[in-house]
């Protein structure tokens, strides 16, 4: 197998194909130079001599670059080229490199492979990177070929399609968490909404109404108060587009009728959503057991001890306040203990592992125990806290309060759904059923013979 190109790529394809058993031949311009940079087992020689001794030629050069290779034109005839190379930025030609490369050496045959796949990845094998190798090319007995080289290799083939995918292939390595991009602005937006919300009424409303600076409270307690709430709303828009789709589902009577673009998407991205829930969480967890550290706190702790014996109050124990900590805490620890089984089981490797039922037991039935747990954690935090009117600052309602109105939202429509007369509806509909269809009957009538005609499902 030939490599063209003498870059860390180029080194880490030559040093991969070694490994795997294949004799690699490499060309460079200035082989002398080059060749302690190869492993010995590979030959290390002009570009026009390592393109006569292989068929299978790997181009690791950059796409300006590629008409420094015009002069082997006569010696690549019949060859297999496969392109490696990646762009700077999405879409910046109009064809892709493959394309490109191609039009070039029209009796060549292109093939568009290994581009997604990292120097790192090949050099320290399979094992520690990703195992999927996208290829395309509109030659079947070629993708064949470098597929074959790939899996030897320890890669995973993926045939991609015809040439025409290329620039889809190419445009991958360049996008930066395509998938987490709504997930991460949404979290960021209920942080902002949240923190604000948390700064009027635990900094400006003690300033403004008691003359008393609260600024230092910004860092580590209105941070550690927005953190439950980001989590617990994003939980809870983990199920609403699934209560949402089965609203639509039930009204149409049909699940054949396309959702529409806002909802398709939401339902494609509750993974991210989930696990940025989980993240928000485990933060909160982690600021909590931080509070009791802070110099503010042991301030106070020390002024109220002193208030206590000026007053000469002995026995300060209060048995409500105490069962409510102990309640909220018991139950936040087994909120995120689900919160992290969900976080587990949604990453690729284990998820390979489980079958879709438990699969979705997991992610479906303890996901809605994790936020029922979660709004009860919620509650017990409130208590009766609710009900105090020192607790409305400016007029504005405890920020627990707000958090309940989309879980609790999600908790009773799901409660709706599990009646055995909506369940069992639902059920049809996502089994085929549709509401208003016409199947064709045929009857034998009084005569003996037979009579047809039409009839609605729902009889």
């Amino acid at each position: 197998i030939g490599v063209l190109g003498s870059g860390d790529f180029a080194r880490s394809l030559a040093i991969r194909l070694v490994c795997s058993g294949f004799k690699v031949v490499v060309g460079s311009r200035n082989p002398k130079r080059k060749a302690g940079l190869f492993p010995s087992a590979a030959e290390v020689t002009f570009q026009a001599e390592a393109v006569k001794k292989a068929d299978v030629i790997f181009v690791a050069v950059f796409r300006e670059h590629y008409s420094t290779l015009c002069d082997l034109a006569d010696v690549l005839v019949g060859k297999i080229l496969v392109d490696v190379s990646n762009n700077t930025e999405i879409n910046h030609h109009k064809e892709s490199n493959a394309e490109y490369l191609a039009s070039l050496f029209p009796a060549c045959t292109v093939v568009k492979g290994f581009n997604v796949v990292s120097a790192w990845t090949l050099q320290s094998g399979a094992r520690d990177g990703n195992k999927q190798v996208l290829i395309c090319s509109n030659s079947q007995e070629a993708k064949r070929t470098v597929a074959e080289i790939a899996q030897v290799m320890g890669f995973t083939p993926v045939d991609m399609g015809c040439m025409s995918s290329a620039c889809e292939i190419e445009n991958i390595p360049l996008r930066l968490l395509p998938a987490w991009k709504i997930p991460i602005f949404l979290a960021l937006g209920l942080f902002l909404c949240f923190f604000t919300y948390n700064l009027i009424r635990q900094v400006i409303h003690p300033y403004i109404r008691e003359q008393k600076n609260k600024l230092y409270k910004i860092p580590i307690e209105v941070v550690n108060t927005t953190l439950p709430c980001v989590s617990y709303v994003m939980l809870s828009l983990v199920y609403l587009p699934g209560v949402l789709a089965a609203c639509s589902q039930l009204y149409y009577g049909t699940k054949y009728r396309r959702f529409p673009d806002w909802l398709d998407q939401w339902l494609q991205h509750r993974k991210q959503i989930g696990l940025l829930s989980f993240f928000c969480a485990a933060l909160h967890a982690v600021y909590s057991l931080c509070l009791p550290m802070r110099r503010s706190h042991r301030y106070q702790l020390i002024e109220t001890a002193v208030k206590q014996a000026v007053e000469k109050k002995m026995n300060i124990w209060v048995e409500e306040e105490v069962w409510r900590m102990e309640i909220y805490i018991s139950v936040g620890i087994i909120a995120l203990g689900l919160l992290s089984l969900l976080a587990i089981t949604s990453l690729p490797s284990i998820a390979n592992s489980l079958n879709w039922r438990e699969f979705s037991f997991i992610q479906s039935a303890l996901g809605f125990v994790a936020l029922v747990i979660s709004t009860l954690h919620t509650l017990t935090y409130g208590w009766s806290r609710a009900f105090d009117e020192n607790q409305y600052k400016f007029y504005l309602p405890p920020t627990y309060t707000l958090t309940l109105l989309v879980p609790c939202t999600v908790i009773l429509a799901k409660i709706i759904f599990s009646l055995p007369c909506i369940q069992q509806r639902l059920l049809r509909i996502r089994r085929g059923w549709e509401k208003g269809r016409y199947v064709k009957f045929v009857l034998p009538s009084a005569t003996g013979e037979y009579a047809s005609g039409e009839t609605s499902s729902n009889v």
